[in-house]
């Protein structure tokens, strides 16, 4: 984002973590738990779980509603049961060979479509982000047996709703060079910054050092140890140029996680000015 105040960058950043909606567990229905995971600690890590669902295309469920329709709610089934494998050696002592469905992960919840979900978003596949998410471990006899339901929401309200793992942003490193750097001096400094920043090039068989892409470097400052190169070149930032990085959970892509943020921003300056136009009207 270039052009802009830090306080816009920041309110961009603050909106990617908090107001960008997803679909998460909000009700865990416990039908069986004999596992030793109290159910409190159940319910709490399938609402960590994120799940692989287009927020765009569901309501937010109204207040009160229990239930829960087709246009506001995703209902998942987990039920897993643990046995003993007949055909593990008598004289094993791992569980992978011992028993059957011993640890649950999150490739155990099953989507049930209510209502017409099924022809909705039957070419649309609704999961958990991530199938290797371990949930539980059980023992033979042990089982769990639950039904969640997913509703739409956001971080602002509880963090399992957050569509990104992170985001950050930086300001543009700048590097000027003062004076030619030539010879050894242009190996060493390109030594002193991240690899792809500085570059040497060869004219006329002298070496000069230059700056290739000042984006690459980390602003690090191990050139101010070199009393020979440290009043050669001024570091600095560009005040209106931020780099942000984005690390979205899976649920939806970084580029369409910073379209729906400039929305959210948007809507948010909107009724900024409504307001102010009410007061101007009183």
């Amino acid at each position: 984002m270039i052009g802009i105040d830090a306080a816009i960058a920041n309110a961009f950043r603050r909106i990617l973590l908090a107001e960008v909606p997803t679909m998460a567990v909000e009700k865990a229905f416990i039908y069986n738990n004999t596992s030793i995971v109290q159910d409190e600690i159940l319910a709490h890590r399938l609402g960590l779980i994120p799940i692989k669902a287009d927020p765009r295309l569901f309501e937010y469920r109204s207040t009160g509603d229990e239930e829960g329709t087709e246009i506001d709610t995703l209902q998942f089934h987990l039920k897993v049961k643990c046995t003993r494998n007949p055909k593990a050696l008598k004289d094993s002592s791992d569980p992978e060979e011992l028993y059957l469905n011993h640890k649950v992960y999150s490739k155990h919840l099953k989507w049930v479509p209510i209502g017409n979900q099924a022809d909705l978003f039957g070419q649309v596949e609704i999961r958990p982000v991530h199938d290797d998410i371990l949930i539980a471990q059980l023992r033979p006899g042990q089982e769990i047996d639950v039904v969640v339901h997913c509703v739409k929401g956001i971080a602002k309200d509880h963090a399992k709703f957050s569509p990104v793992a992170t985001a950050s942003y930086r300001l543009l490193p700048e590097i000027t060079l003062l004076s030619p750097v030539e010879g050894e001096l242009a190996e060493k400094l390109k030594q002193c910054f991240s690899p792809g920043v500085i570059e040497v090039e060869t004219v006329n068989g002298r070496k000069f050092a230059n700056v290739v892409n000042s984006r690459l470097d980390t602003c690090s400052r191990e050139i101010f140890r070199h009393d020979d190169l440290k009043n050669l070149v001024r570091l600095s930032r560009v005040r209106d140029y931020y780099i942000f990085s984005v690390e979205s959970t899976g649920i939806l892509p970084p580029e369409v996680l910073v379209s729906e943020a400039l929305k959210v921003l948007i809507t948010k300056c909107r009724r900024f000015l409504n307001e102010l136009d009410t007061v101007q009207m009183d």
